[in-house]
């Protein structure tokens, strides 16, 4: 069985061109998809991986062997930072801490997080001066880490936000791709990291003192008698993972609005089906069907998480091509969602694609990965990003003021150098 093929000089070429350009890492992929197919070799220097796209590769990573590839890599800083967070966990282990922290995340249980996240975008946005610009990467990582913390934590985190931002940034940094992938010295984030983990075994320790009978995650991973460390790598992994991911979809989110000015007309009517003054209930959000057709637009053409990255237990076959023991498997879900046999016009902002009636391949659309091991945070990703967008779009009106942006891919897959908006009062 032969090895997957390789890009050649003239593949490399047009790749190249796409990792120097606007799409970086992520658009480099879909080239080479484009030349080389679904499933292809990116041989570098100590990075030697098959990169697998579209939905029969990505359904034979994510569901058909799925446990013969490992999602821990003691190499990579990502596990070293998580320790034992659920991300980082394969086989009964990842099976006993995604069963801790699922009730948290259940459907019905986000619904009742709905007021707070109401209540901390009114937050956030009273600060906002008319007429002014203002980054909404930065801003949507303020809102989102007040909702995570407050929401699965019962702990508000308004008052250390200008300590908590800067280290978590070093530390986004530190898990972010870069040249260590091919041997280079990693950077350093120990302080921010020993900084993060510090405020997080104060807060553990805290709630151990002053127990209470809230339904929160911390509370009820502390009645269930886990270690306080074990606590402390799942609350730090849904702390990275949970804001990141929606800053990223609510930034990006905002700057495809700004660019289409029909689609920001929908949701301001749509919007204002919204009683004023108080959080809509889980009904109402349910009914806000233009603002669900946007954020799924945006999770195809930017998802947060664009590359599942998996580690070959043993000797794989996947559509006639061999995958070596302890090879790495990267699944690229950005190429998938960019690829044209299933998304006509891959690049450009189309939400009607997701409107009722409108059937996709299974395992073509994976912002959330699939199968058994799929995001436990998309239930809550989504109605956070309807019930931000609604309530900011009832209150303001954005006009973009910096059109272009690039993908940087960080630990998500950011716009950079950032979403500028001037917002006005509506």
């Amino acid at each position: 069985m032969s090895l997957p093929p390789q890009p050649n000089s003239q593949s490399g070429l047009a790749a190249l061109k796409e990792l120097l350009g606007p799409r970086n890492l992520p658009g480099a992929l879909s080239a080479f998809r484009r030349r080389l197919g679904y499933i292809f070799r990116l041989p570098l220097p100590g990075f030697n991986a098959v990169v697998l796209s579209g939905p029969e590769a990505s359904h034979f990573a994510l569901v058909e062997k799925r446990a013969n590839l490992r999602w821990r890599n003691e190499s990579d800083p990502v596990t070293g930072l998580l320790r034992h967070g659920l991300l980082v966990e394969d086989g009964e282990t990842h099976e006993r801490m995604r069963h801790a922290v699922m009730p948290a995340l259940h459907r019905k249980q986000v619904e009742t997080y709905i007021g707070k996240m109401w209540r901390w975008t009114d937050w956030v946005s009273s600060s906002w001066q008319p007429g002014r610009t203002y980054d909404m990467l930065v801003e949507m990582r303020r809102l989102a880490l007040l909702i995570v913390m407050d929401t699965l934590f019962d702990v508000d985190v308004s008052a250390d936000l200008d300590k908590l931002i800067p280290n978590i940034l070093q530390v986004l940094k530190y898990i972010s791709p870069g040249l260590w992938l091919i041997g280079a010295p990693r950077r350093n984030a120990s302080k921010a990291i020993n900084s993060i983990q510090v405020y997080l075994d104060e807060m553990i320790l805290n709630r151990r003192e002053n127990p209470t009978k809230g339904a929160d995650l911390l509370s009820q991973m502390l009645a269930s008698g886990m270690e306080p460390g074990l606590i402390r790598d799942q609350v730090l992994t849904l702390l990275i993972a949970g804001h990141d991911t929606s800053t990223a979809l609510l930034a990006w989110a905002l700057y495809s609005i700004g660019l289409e000015p029909k689609v920001k007309s929908r949701l301001f009517e749509e919007a204002g089906t919204l009683a004023s003054g108080a959080p809509p209930s889980a009904e109402q959000v349910a009914s806000l069907v233009y603002f669900e057709q946007v954020i799924s637009e945006t999770l195809r053409i930017y998802p947060p998480i664009h590359v599942g990255n998996r580690l070959a237990k043993g000797d794989l076959a996947v559509c006639g091509y061999a995958i070596p023991t302890g090879g790495r498997v990267m699944v690229s879900y950005y190429a998938t969602q960019h690829d044209e046999t299933h998304w006509p016009d891959p690049e450009s902002f189309k939400p009607e694609r997701f409107a009722a009636g409108e059937k996709h391949l299974p395992y073509t659309f994976l912002p959330f990965g699939g199968g058994p091991r799929n995001c436990l945070g998309a239930n809550f990703a989504r109605v956070e990003a309807q019930v931000i967008l609604a309530h900011l779009f009832q209150r303001f009106d954005f006009e973009l003021t910096r059109k272009r942006v690039r993908l940087h891919m960080g630990a998500t897959l950011e716009p950079s150098p950032g979403v500028f908006v001037k917002v006005s009062p509506r």
